[in-house]
Order: C-alpha cells, then sequence, then structure tokens
C-alpha cells in the first residue's frame, strides 16, 4: 500500500531561472529567498526522503473537458518558454514519469466522481510550473508526474482530483511528494507600471487587500486549518489566487481536504513577483497521518 509522504504549495516563478546576478539587479542588490529556499528544500527534503514519485499539479498546464495526467516513460527534450522566451529559453530536461500511477488516478477517475484522463504523446506540451522545480528539486531515479488544472473546474472538482490521486496512490506501492505549484494572490501590474515592481517587497504586491488575504491563509496553513482556507475559497477568489488555487487544492484534496491538519513549514519569505503573492510552503507527513 502506498503513501503520500509529502507535499508542498511551492513558487515556480520565471524569476528563478535568472542568473544572480539578474536577479539582484532587479531586486536592489537583494537575492530573492526563493531559490535559496529551493536548495534548503532540495537538501533537507528532495535528497534525503524515501519517496519514488513527484507529482506535480501544474497552475499552467489548462485543460478543458477533463483533468489529464502526463502518463510518459521518459520526458526529455528542451523548453523555451512561450510567456517569457528571453528568460527561460532551450532549458534542457531529462527525467522518468510513473505511467502506472497515471493510468491507475486515470482509471479511478469515473468512480471517483469526476473525468481524468492518461496521456503519453510525446509531442504534449510541458510547461514551465514543472520544469522550473524540477530544474532545483529533480534527483537521479526519482519519477516526475505533472497533472493539469481543469479551468472549467470549481473547488469542490480540485478536491475531488486530489482525493483520486490520494486513493490511487494507496492503491500502489508507491511513495510519492505532491507539489500544488503556483501563486497565490495572482494580479499583474499593467505593463507601463509592471518594471517598477519588479523587486520581491511586499508593497509591491498588487494590492494591500491582496497581501492581506494571503498572510491570512499563510497563518492558517502553518496551523494547519486548511479547513478554513477550503471554507473561505469564495472571498479569496477576490484576489484572484492563480488557476483558482486549484494547484493547492488538489494537492491539499490528495491529503485528506478539509480534514487535513498538516502544518507548513516556510521554506521562503512571502514575496512580490510583478504583484503577485509567492511563498514556498512544505507540508511534512505528520506522524500520526495527514488527518489527525
Amino acid at each position: 500500500m502506498g503513501e503520500i509522504v509529502g507535499a508542498g504549495l511551492l513558487a515556480h516563478v520565471p524569476t528563478i531561472m535568472l542568473s544572480e546576478e539578474i536577479r539582484r539587479s532587479l531586486n536592489g542588490g537583494e537575492d530573492t529567498s526563493l531559490v535559496a529556499g529551493l536548495e534548503r528544500l532540495r537538501s533537507s527534503v528532495f535528497e534525503t526522503l524515501d519517496y519514488d514519485t513527484v507529482l506535480v499539479v501544474d497552475s499552467h498546464w489548462a485543460t478543458t473537458v477533463e483533468f489529464v495526467v502526463a502518463s510518459h516513460a521518459l520526458r526529455a527534450g528542451l523548453h523555451t518558454s512561450s510567456e517569457l522566451p528571453r528568460g527561460m529559453c532551450r532549458i534542457p530536461y531529462e527525467f522518468e514519469g510513473d505511467p502506472e500511477l497515471a493510468r491507475t488516478i486515470a482509471a479511478l477517475g469515473p468512480d471517483g466522481g469526476t473525468w481524468i484522463t492518461a496521456n503519453d504523446d510525446p509531442y504534449l506540451p510541458i510547461y514551465y510550473g514543472t520544469l522550473n522545480l524540477w530544474h532545483y528539486l529533480g534527483v537521479a531515479g526519482k519519477a516526475w508526474v505533472s497533472v493539469s488544472v481543469c479551468q472549467t473546474g470549481e473547488p469542490d472538482d480540485f478536491l475531488t482530483f486530489g482525493a483520486v490521486i490520494g486513493k490511487a496512490v494507496a492503491e500502489l506501492d508507491r511513495k510519492v511528494l505532491v507539489i500544488g505549484s503556483g501563486a497565490m494572490s495572482h494580479t499583474f501590474w499593467p505593463l507601463k507600471q509592471i518594471r517598477d515592481h519588479e523587486a520581491a517587497g511586499v508593497e509591491h504586491i498588487f494590492t494591500p487587500e491582496a497581501a492581506a488575504a494571503d498572510f491570512e491563509r499563510l497563518g492558517w496553513l502553518e496551523a494547519g486549518r486548511h479547513g478554513d482556507v477550503i471554507a473561505t475559497m469564495d472571498s479569496y477568489s477576490r484576489f484572484r489566487p492563480e488557476a483558482r488555487f486549484a494547484h493547492y487544492l488538489t494537492m491539499v484534496g490528495a491529503i485528506g481536504g478539509t480534514s487535513c491538519r498538516a502544518e507548513a513549514q516556510r521554506y521562503s519569505e512571502y514575496e512580490n513577483s510583478v504583484g503577485t503573492g509567492q511563498i514556498h510552503l512544505w507540508f511534512p507527513r505528520p506522524q500520526e497521518g495527514w488527518t489527525t
């Protein structure tokens, strides 16, 4: 019987793929804490924990009529971002997938109450919501699997999808890490102003109200109060969390949903990225289980 042995809400912002020199030039001589946070997460978790597969809920991969799970045995190539090719250009990648896990997730969709397909088309695009994190956290011999965000889904759909993922892991002999890859509040500054707001300081978040809403949820997450985050999604939607916060909701759905009591550990500061709220949070599996 398998288990999810760790989970995270991690930022994948393009800034982390820039050189340190450029990062500091954008931030008044200081570096973002997001890079050091990923380096610390790699050494303290990804290189030490016993796991087989990393499953990434990629907030940049939007599907429409179903959730999709990448079921490739191997993904390799060069990635240039269509969004920001100047900063993310011909990034090499190569990692094993987990076709059995992908197919098991898809097979459980109908009984789980949602629509899921597995897809191993070699031309299926891959997004930097996965690759930027793999760049820092990928360890040789560990499989990585991406799953989509269904853009027509609602919070209960994302929680349902997460629950199916959790059930699929439990059915297999797998130890899995689940990552919700994406931001918190997610409104960009307009183009004419955006270059005035590239520094990491909280004062550059699009509105003080958005930052306050993010901080409120950070407090709940650090206290293990996932039910409060889920219950207030209607009010949080005013601040446009990335991908309707589907990456977090799917992640937490996989580890118990409203019953989850896992407490977040910060692996970075809460930072701005051109108006959006970014942070690395890690949820170690509680000794007593996710829903104690």
